[in-house]
């Protein structure tokens, strides 16, 4: 397979699947350009190597047909003064405009596509509309790891009509390489942080994990759902009782694969879902009515840290707590300083990925202080639970 490295695009004109779906103010000023950030590199070595680029994105989730808050047109500004070069634009990804403007681009232009979901075409991963696009250019490229979890036309479909010019960007090699120095061949010992707040959200990871991991933490509202499993009384606690089953389950597969499995033994409560509640502080599994656990306690936090100061690798996804109040943060806090500090002092390696996780890097900017923060939460969970990614599949075939 060829790479973006080994791939000649002199006089080539790429299309190439970006993730520019990024927050924008009142005024459509982008207020987080991390994602158009992570893409540059590709962009850059397309036009460096001698090649055009068109980039193709969404942007939010527009109803029907174009609305101007969605429109690509807001990132022009950013786009071209970050890529120092005017980026032209088209007003509808396969019209007459698109169709002009991509054959007349010379190499190091660039060209960006409007939203591809004003197209309900996209997200039916309709063929027709795929080929329009792939009529635009020569070679194709999948940069959007994020989007990599849909088999919409512009992230899978498209790639048939590149049979031997479709290639990965850097960001969706760097994403499959380093969720596979966890899932494939990770140092040992391996420990995976789940936290969050329901199981039924995680029961797939869980179980793919215990087939990988030497540790296993289980962290926040998820954690009541495994200590009334195991009789565990949880007060007022966050639980899913369709899933007690599930859960004992998972704890049975763990020990029988001699995964060492960390439920937590004490919990900061509240009486009531708010930062000014009242707090205690209670074990885990004699929670009295009224209260409900809203972070991991001391002892919990100490056990886990030195569980993680152990690891050689390690993945993290998932807060130990209500980490956006104040009262309930430090469970989730401290686990992120001691990963970090795995990562610094032992050089193990850290995978960060999903939402929350990543939020809470973020917040105490801990970003460069770890291996590796994946962009696509939806697409890291469902590669990590073993499915095949379709916009992964479709470069790969």
């Amino acid at each position: 397979m060829q790479t973006i490295d080994t791939f000649d695009f002199s006089g080539k004109k790429a299309i190439i699947r970006v993730d520019f779906n990024v927050p924008l103010n009142e005024q459509f000023e982008i207020t987080d350009p991390t994602r158009i950030n992570a893409a540059i590199p590709t962009i850059k070595k397309v036009l460096k190597e001698g090649g055009a680029a068109i980039l193709m994105s969404h942007l939010g989730r527009p109803k029907e047909g174009p609305e101007d808050k969605f429109s690509l047109k807001h990132l022009l500004p950013y786009l071209s003064e970050v890529l120092e070069t005017e980026v032209l634009f088209a007003d509808d990804c396969i019209g007459f405009q698109a169709r002009e403007l991509a054959s007349k681009l010379s190499p190091g232009q660039v060209l960006l596509l409007e939203n591809l979901r004003f197209y309900k075409e996209e997200t039916k991963g309709d063929e027709a509309f795929a080929k329009k696009l792939a009529d635009l250019s020569d070679v194709y490229i999948n940069d959007a790891f994020g989007t990599a979890h849909r088999a919409h036309a512009s992230t899978a479909i498209i790639a048939q009509f590149f049979p031997n010019d479709k290639l990965f960007g850097y960001i969706m090699g760097n994403e499959i390489e380093n969720i596979n120095k966890v899932l494939v061949e990770p140092q040992r010992p391996l420990t995976a942080i789940l936290g969050g707040a329901k199981v039924s959200g995680k029961i797939e990871i869980i179980n793919n994990l215990i087939d990988k991991v030497d540790n296993l933490i289980i962290g926040g509202g998820m954690m009541f759902t495994f200590i009334k499993a195991l009789g565990g009384k949880i007060g007022n606690s966050l639980i899913e009782d369709d899933l007690l089953e599930t859960a004992f389950e998972a704890i049975e597969k763990a020990k029988e694969k001699n995964v060492n499995i960390y439920i937590p033994v004490d919990a900061v409560l509240a009486d009531e879902f708010s930062n000014d509640a009242n707090t205690s502080h209670a074990n885990s599994y004699n929670i009295e009515d009224g209260w409900m656990g809203l972070d991991i306690g001391e002892k919990t936090i100490a056990k886990y840290k030195e569980v993680i100061a152990n690891s050689s690798s390690i993945l993290w996804n998932g807060p130990m707590g209500v980490f956006e109040m104040s009262n309930f943060e430090k469970g989730t806090k401290e686990i992120a300083y001691a990963v970090a500090q795995a990562t610094q002092d032992n050089n193990s390696f850290t995978l960060i990925g999903g939402g929350d996780s990543v939020a809470a890097i973020n917040k105490y900017e801990l970003i460069d202080n770890v291996s590796y923060v994946s962009t696509g939460g939806g697409a890291m969970l469902e590669y990590i639970e073993g499915k095949e990614l379709p916009g992964i599949k479709a470069i790969k075939e």
